[in-house]
């Protein structure tokens, strides 16, 4: 795992902002989504395009989320993330101008739906009633991008549990739009990975005071198990 540091002055503002460490140690289990962010193949495996092997060791995490929340009735939705041609909202100031020729036209090649580094790692536990979603952003919640948006609106959802990967990329990106769409938002500091623990770190610092609860596995799964118990 990474090596967690939120540095103490951002701490502080962190409580002094909300009252306390977290605002949403109190959950609806059946209102709440777990967002696991891109955990596929391009990501995830040893050699991939974007590997990031800090992301191989989140899986346990990432599952013991999931199947706390499922058994207390919440949603589990799985994001992948996707390249379209002939999507509507294109992106070539990102896809022809913001990286080389040669990485763009990789990354397209690794990301189209079908691709074997589009699909999801197979070590999640993954359920069939849980909803997969491919997304063409960053973030989850870009409008005409995604799907995610309108699948939690239909269960009424009104919490998000974010992991998965990168960090400091479309997890940070949905954290954020998640918060200032009106999701309650946490962000699993164990459960989420990027290349190193200095970017890793930056996001959590970046999140905490205003954005989202950062929290450990075990401190989401005595939430969900207190919240159980209500």
């Amino acid at each position: 795992m990474h090596s967690i540091q939120i540095i103490p002055e951002v701490l502080k503002r962190t409580i002094a902002n909300r009252g306390g460490q977290w605002a949403f140690e109190s959950i609806d289990p059946k209102t709440t989504c777990h967002i696991v962010i891109d955990l596929q193949y391009g990501f995830m495996e040893e050699g991939a395009l974007l590997e990031v092997p800090m992301a191989r060791k989140i899986v346990p995490n990432v599952n013991a989320i999931s199947r706390s929340l499922r058994a207390a009735g919440g949603m589990v939705a799985y994001t992948r993330w996707t390249y379209r041609a002939d999507e509507p909202s294109v992106w070539p100031n990102w896809y022809q101008l913001g990286m080389s020729e040669k990485f763009s036209k990789a990354l397209r090649e690794t990301f189209v739906p079908g691709s074997h580094d589009h699909a999801l790692w197979p070590e999640l536990d993954a359920f069939p009633d849980d909803v997969v979603v491919d997304k063409t952003r960053f973030s989850a919640f870009t409008p005409d991008t995604c799907d995610l948006k309108s699948l939690l609106d239909q269960r009424g959802i009104d919490t998000v549990i974010i992991s998965g990967t990168l960090t400091n990329s479309c997890c940070e990106s949905t954290a954020r739009d998640a918060c200032q769409l009106n999701y309650k938002t946490i962000f699993v500091a164990d459960a989420t990975a990027t290349f190193t623990d200095s970017e890793h770190n930056g996001t959590l610092n970046s999140l905490s005071p205003t954005y989202a609860d950062i929290m450990t596995t075990d401190k989401v799964l005595s939430v969900i198990l207190s919240s159980r118990s209500r």
